[in-house]
């Protein structure tokens, strides 16, 4: 067995920290090339190596990180591939043989600086190549290993491994690091990336960089998980970096990275450093707590419970799935697009619906087939801008198969979680009569589609999309419909596909809910699935009669239609106290509020929602 891998058979070994942020620090410029320094100011790399090894680092990384032809040649210096990888191999053995101690020594391969194809003009084989000379002129240094670290495109990394386990015959270990969001660049996530680094052949798998040491304490657990019987290195910068008074700082202290370093290895650690923003004083403070807390090897590679950690490597539930399965009323409230490109008033509207007290923004698809802004981008729009999660309408008619399913995943790609199922409406009594109208999805099609597909990873042909989706799927119900038993049999068919939660059209009597809940239940059971009822607050006495004469469905007491005529010019306030006394009354059944507000009246609205709060 190599030196290397039978060290780390017997205990965490403790890795140098930042070489560019000690030299930046010695009034090294960031635009300089920290590389030629090998070459130029070798004191200066030769006094940052004994100061981690004098901090107890067992393993020091040569200054070679950007040492390859194309970053090189940024400035003119590629034909010094060799020289510099030489100058820095040197460099660190020097300073290892005058610490009188024995540390090893790790030949570094950065990033190439350019993108690898199939998404940069960098061939797969020109990559290799450029690797290959680095890794070559660090092996035939002397170096211990190579660790090729910093990377964060996959495909990057599976050639550079391919290059060092062709050119040589050391351990490689390979180190990716992540996006804020546990993604590499190229939206990998953490066990993913762990598997094809292990199966490219790398020795060691590696996180480094990235966020702090709480982003890589999750992504190392993630990473263990997916393949149990491999060696691991983490190197976390000092936190997230911040820019004060034009100086680079990082917020991590050396006492926070000694807290964490036994965390690390109790989560499966082999190697333990530190990466930008980290100093000597980082690595003093991992060595000093690896010391005060010694362990038995066995126990090294314990992790948390399986369950435990599975639960890091899945998506939380939306804000209003939480809120529904906690049994907690919430309240949503529907918008329609702008017909244009002004998106003022209706930004105005979510910010004083929000600020109100709705848990959820409901944004409508064409209601009524009339011409508007796309509904996933006001979805987009209120979530950034106002805060609000949002539920998208998404209609099946006007959308093939294809269309269906690029629209889930686009909405997904931007944020969007709860998803609200309807057939939608006919382009016959809309704007565009003439236009498509056809769908090869009914809703219930539609929800068993994105719950026992899309929510599993795979599409309507069962080919993986990659990664499950995690949508929390509503479906439409008409809790006073025309025929019962066929309202309980589409119930019960929307149930079977997947759906999580109700929205119904708008009700006026309070019974409604109980009357088609009782008969559903007595032929199949408790009904499980929060309902949201419909709540469309009336507004005058003119609004009244419409809705009550020639809206389907829709049948309002004649109590409530004398109420409001006698108030005339009052009619919005009656609308807001007959809105309130009926929910008051359907708060026993229903598990929150679907309000759908008449003429963009949202302080209606608010009035209605402070309430009822």
């Amino acid at each position: 067995m190599h030196k290397f891998l039978e060290r780390l058979e017997h205990g965490t070994l403790v890795v140098d920290g930042a070489m560019g942020t000690m030299l930046h620090a010695r009034g090294v410029s960031f635009a300089k090339c920290f590389d030629e320094l090998n070459l130029t100011n070798p004191a200066a790399v030769a006094e940052i190596h004994r100061e981690y090894i004098e901090a107890g680092a067992e393993l020091i990384i040569t200054n070679t990180f950007s040492a390859n032809r194309f970053k090189l040649g940024k400035f003119g210096l590629q034909d010094d591939v060799q020289k510099i990888n030489y100058a820095g191999v040197e460099l660190a053995k020097r300073t290892v043989a005058a610490s009188y101690k024995d540390v090893l020594i790790a030949g570094d391969v950065g990033p190439l600086g350019v993108r690898i194809a199939p998404y940069g003009r960098v061939k797969p084989e020109q990559a290799r190549e450029a690797f290959a000379e680095q890794i070559k002129a660090l092996a035939d240094s002397g170096v211990d290993l190579i660790v090729i670290e910093t990377i964060s495109d996959l495909y990057e990394m599976q050639e550079a491994i391919k290059a060092a386990k062709e050119t040589c015959d050391l351990p490689v270990v390979a180190s990716i690091t992540f996006t804020r969001d546990d993604r590499t660049l190229l939206g990998d996530e953490s066990m993913q990336v762990a598997r094809k680094v292990k199966e490219a052949g790398a020795d060691v798998i590696g996180v480094n960089c990235s966020g702090g040491p709480s982003q890589l304490l999750r992504i190392l657990k993630q990473m263990k998980q997916a393949v149990p019987d491999a060696k691991f290195w983490v190197k976390p910068n000092a936190g997230w970096p911040e820019q004060v008074g034009g100086r680079i700082m990082y917020p991590a202290d050396a006492d926070y990275f000694g807290d964490y370093a036994l965390s690390f290895r109790a989560a499966g650690a082999n190697i333990v450093g530190g990466c930008c923003g980290t100093t000597p004083q980082h690595i003093a403070a991992m060595k000093k707590a690896f010391e005060s807390a010694p362990i038995q090897t066995s126990e090294v590679l314990e992790t948390l419970e399986v369950s435990e950690i599975e639960s890091l490597d899945i998506e939380q539930p939306t804000q209003l799935a939480q809120k529904l399965s906690a049994g907690k009323f919430s309240i949503c409230v529907e918008m329609d697009p702008p017909r244009g490109l002004s998106t003022h008033k209706l930004l105005a509207g979510a910010s004083l619906l929000y600020d109100a007290g709705a848990d959820v923004i409901n944004v409508a698809d064409s209601p009524m087939a009339r011409m508007r802004m796309s509904a996933w981008a006001v979805c987009d729009l209120v979530q950034r801008k106002i805060g609000v999660e949002t539920t998208l309408h998404f209609p099946t008619r006007g959308r093939n198969l294809l269309r269906v399913q690029g629209d889930l995943l686009a909405s997904h790609a931007i944020g969007l979680r709860n998803i609200f199922v309807v057939m939608g409406d006919p382009t016959s009594i809309g704007d565009y009569p003439e236009a498509m109208d056809n769908y090869d999805l009914v809703p219930s099609g539609l929800i068993k589609l994105i719950k026992q597909g899309f929510n599993m990873g795979v599409d309507h042909s069962g080919t993986s999309i990659g990664q499950p989706t995690n949508f929390f799927v509503g479906a439409a119900l008409n809790l006073c419909p025309p025929d019962i038993d066929n309202e309980v049999k589409n119930l019960h068919r929307k149930i079977k596909a997947g759906a999580d939660f109700f929205l119904t059209q708008p009700i006026y009597h309070p019974d409604d809910g109980p009357k088609l809940i009782e008969a559903y239940e007595a032929k199949h059971g408790k009904l499980m699935q929060p309902i949201l009822a419909g709540i469309l607050p009336l507004v005058s006495a003119k609004h009244a009669n419409f809705l009550h004469h020639e809206v389907p469905g829709i049948f309002i007491p004649e109590e409530a239609l004398n109420r409001i005529e006698s108030a005339e010019d009052d009619g919005a306030k009656v609308g807001v106290e007959l809105a309130v006394e009926l929910i008051e009354k359907i708060k026993g059944w229903a598990s929150g509020l679907y309000i759908m507000p008449q003429f963009h009246k949202y302080d209606m609205i608010a009035e209605i929602i402070d309430a009822v709060k």
